[in-house]
């Protein structure tokens, strides 16, 4: 019994501690963020790996979502005789949800334990110690530039994502199933509303965010050598995910009540 309250007690301190260390180097990273030096390159070369390099990935993950919710509606709304709703519905539900969420997900299954497995590794051969000895703030050269990139990269991907999904949906509904060209144009520039646009990219900016600073913290505290990496990109990429989905659901309650 009591091993069990102690264990409970740690579990309990562990989360405190690692929510205290993560809202830290969160802050930390935002006054890093507006004070110079601006380390361009580095920018840069984090924009280059979170964005152009997730970037297959997404296209392709964006062209079956909406070929597979084209497939899936028109059999629904077949039912109703209704299958000029299924360029509409699948450009809401790719603008709203879809596009932001798979983004993030897919991102930070690759980009994000990337962050987890560089910045790990150079915490535990001390690389990141060797940044204080050179007078180097380490969250301003390592984790800014990638929050950053996270923020910027994400939301263009999510953009990609969108419209590469209505290329899938538009050449099942159109090419396959034999739904009328104009029809399918006209309802869906009637009722996708550009709002709907602007809420998905708002989604995908905090998960940008979010997978970044996850994969940054996972790395940046990282310990036990090659176990402990593997550990905590396995974590930065479990944490990240779960984070954008609970972020999804209360983003989603905010914007659309």
């Amino acid at each position: 019994m009591k091993a069990a309250i102690e264990a409970v007690g740690q579990s309990t301190l562990n989360i405190v501690e690692g929510t205290g260390k993560a809202a830290l180097l969160f802050f930390e990273t935002l006054v890093w963020t507006i004070r110079p030096p601006y380390r361009l390159r580095l920018l840069f070369q984090a924009m280059e790996f979170v964005g152009v390099g997730s970037m297959f990935i997404v296209l392709l993950t964006g062209v079956f979502t909406g070929a597979v919710f084209a497939l899936q509606g028109a059999g629904a709304f077949r039912l109703f005789n209704a299958e000029s709703l299924v360029g509409p519905t699948v450009g809401i539900s790719l603008a709203r949800e879809l596009a932001p969420v798979l983004t993030g997900l897919m991102v930070a299954g690759r980009a994000g334990s990337g962050i987890a497995t560089e910045l790990g590794t150079m915490r535990v051969t001390e690389q990141i110690d060797a940044l204080y000895t050179m007078a180097v703030n380490p969250v301003q050269y390592l984790v800014v530039p990638r929050f950053l990139a996270g923020i910027t990269m994400v939301p263009c991907l999510c953009a990609l994502f969108s419209l590469v999904g209505m290329v899938g949906c538009y050449f099942v509904g159109v090419v396959l199933l034999r739904i009328d060209e104009g029809i399918f144009m006209e309802q869906t520039k009637w009722l996708v509303d550009p709002d709907d646009l602007t809420s998905g990219m708002i989604k995908a900016l905090v998960f940008g965010g979010i997978l970044t600073m996850v994969g940054c913290y996972k790395g940046f505290y990282a310990s036990g050598g090659a176990r402990g990496v593997g550990l905590a990109t396995t974590q930065a990429v479990v944490g990240g995910s779960v984070l954008i989905l609970i972020a999804d659901y209360f983003l989603t309650a905010l914007m659309f009540q």
